[in-house]
């Protein structure tokens, strides 16, 4: 054991015992940075919706908690960015792979392709191309239980019972298909590089995933074979013990329970055994989970009588601060285990996010209903080309705007980006009170080639959006009035999330203020791990460099 492993392991390993702050002090307790060592087991955490001024904000104000513990014991980068557009799926997918959307082909959890053709076709010869591609719990074989259909008994206590192959509670019916094979195609088969799980495992490592979807069966990559345990209660199934009706995004004490059934899993495989305890299989080389609780006290006006988002500019409120002290104590509980299981010598853990959530001002916030927004665009369109049908053919939209249109021609994305930068309206503010929008909530819109062009891809390309708007600050595209921020946009409160590497083979206490880019977590891992980072096909195409940790 080299002297940092010793120095390290010794530390850790003394704060194993104890909970919260005190377990994550190994962790700032890092030898000299030219005895690093190299890792042997990397834990990657996502705290979805987490800014880096909300680590700063709750580290300045606990400096022995063990977020606090950790940003010191590592390398904390302040000026790190997630993807655009900042949802779930491409944010995780480029920690996976170092791939922004234009080259891994994932722009959202749910979007168009013009090349696949519609879920259930068996007979494929002349099937119009054009189907949604939908990766989240509709494809679940049963959405309303959060083992998404495997049929375990005594849930949720009993989930942890769960599969580590989700793949098989998936609804093939529910798929694409590929009209070259005229076979379903599965999310993992969607992803059009390789990820980091996929590297380790032709390495021979052990790789494991926590995750809110079956459909993050993806980040198996293109083999199907990346993930050898991955854990995906579905998040937006039925809570139970809860509200009829309510998921367990719907009542944060609910999600924050749901995320400790992810902790669990992952002090399990800390513990050398597979999520469930039930086979002995080794501690993965590459493992870790995300945290859902933050992005709903962000998102929720309010929760268990408390107030949620930020009272002001980058301040949280009382429900954001209470779960970020649950983060800290569940990420400490972590921190502890892997000080038990005298690993703390040979292991990094990476702090994260998927993405960030706008507006962390609650005075901005402009809630706008794109449902009227886009029947009008119908409308018009309808109304200018009386022989034609909808003009819109899918869309998302939540604080960004992507829309994939049935006619891709120039006049019909012009006509699109003109028709939206011409609306005005009334939508409502942080108190549900009326508050005036213009040019349809956005501050710039890409159409066609020209949103083509701000992926990095061909025009015509069959999974690009048509037309991507870029909404003005604090607006958000919702119906109603439960919701109070959102992601999916390009505003710095969508992007700016926090990037820390503390652990075996990091450097001590040292905040690198240069921009870096979340993707540049895949080709860090596999380097931490004595792997080739240009394994990676998105590495190579986008030269993805890996992170100065040491």
């Amino acid at each position: 054991m080299s002297l940092r492993s010793s120095r390290v392991a010794a530390v850790l390993g003394a704060a194993g015992i104890l909970a919260g702050a005190t377990a994550a002090q190994g962790f700032a307790s890092a030898a000299p940075q030219h005895r690093a060592a190299a890792a042997k087991h990397v834990l990657l955490i996502s705290v979805d919706g987490l800014h880096q001024s909300d680590l700063a904000w709750y580290t300045a104000r606990h400096p022995e908690s063990a977020l606090a513990r950790l940003v010191n014991g590592g390398v904390e980068y302040t000026n790190a960015k997630t993807t655009t557009p900042s949802d779930s799926f491409p944010g995780m997918v480029a920690q996976a792979t170092g791939g922004s959307p234009g080259t891994t082909g994932v722009y959202y959890d749910d979007t168009y392709n013009a090349a696949l053709l519609p879920a259930g076709t068996t007979s494929c010869k002349g099937v119009k191309p054009g189907v949604e591609v939908d990766l989240t719990e509709d494809l679940d074989k049963n959405q309303a239980s959060i083992d998404a259909g495997q049929g375990l008994k005594g849930l949720p206590d009993s989930i942890l019972s769960m599969t580590g192959q989700p793949l098989s509670l998936i609804d093939p019916a529910k798929l694409p298909v590929d009209p070259t094979t005229c076979e379903p195609v599965t999310p993992h088969s969607y992803l059009k590089v390789n990820t980091i799980f996929e590297v380790a495992r032709q390495a021979g490592l052990r790789t494991a995933w926590s995750d809110k979807h079956a459909a993050y069966d993806i980040l198996s990559g293109p083999s199907g074979t990346g993930i050898q345990d991955l854990f995906t209660p579905e998040i937006n199934s039925d809570a139970l013990g809860y509200a009829a009706g309510n998921d367990w995004t719907t009542d944060n004490k609910a999600t924050q329970q749901y995320d400790t059934y992810k902790v669990k899993a992952v002090l399990n495989e800390i513990d050398g055994y597979d999520h469930s305890r039930a086979h002995k299989t080794g501690t993965p080389a590459i493992f870790g989970l995300n945290f859902q609780s933050v992005s709903t006290a962000q998102k929720l006006p309010t929760s268990e009588g408390l107030k949620g988002g930020y009272t002001s500019k980058n301040v949280p409120g009382p429900l954001l601060s209470k779960n970020l002290a649950f983060v800290n104590s569940e990420i400490g509980a972590l921190t502890a285990e892997i000080s038990k299981q005298h690993l703390a010598g040979s292991t990094t853990v990476i702090l994260s996010a998927k993405h960030g959530q706008s507006p962390t001002d609650p005075a901005a916030l402009t809630r706008v209903d794109d449902g009227p927004l886009l029947d009008g665009l119908n409308a018009a369109w309808k109304k200018a080309h009386p022989a034609a049908g909808d003009l819109v053919a899918h869309a998302v939209d939540d604080d960004g705007m992507l829309l994939w249109l049935n006619d891709r021609s120039k006049a019909a994305t012009d006509f699109a980006k003109k028709y939206l930068l011409a609306q005005s309206g009334t939508g409502t503010d942080i108190n549900a009170k009326p508050k005036a929008f213009t040019h349809g909530g956005l501050s710039k819109v890409y159409a066609g080639k020209a949103a083509a062009d701000y992926f990095g891809v061909k025009a015509g390309d069959a999974r690009v959006p048509d037309v991507f708007g870029l909404a003005q600050y604090g607006v958000v595209y919702t119906g109603g009035t439960k919701k109070v921020a959102e992601h999916g946009g390009a505003h710095s409160d969508d992007l700016n999330v926090p990037l820390v590497v503390s652990g075996a083979s990091a450097a001590h206490g040292v905040r690198d203020s240069s921009t870096v880019q979340t993707k540049q977590i895949a080709p860090t891992i596999l380097k931490l791990l004595g792997l080739n980072p240009r394994s990676l096909q998105a590495v190579r195409d986008e030269h993805t460099q890996v992170l100065p940790v040491r």
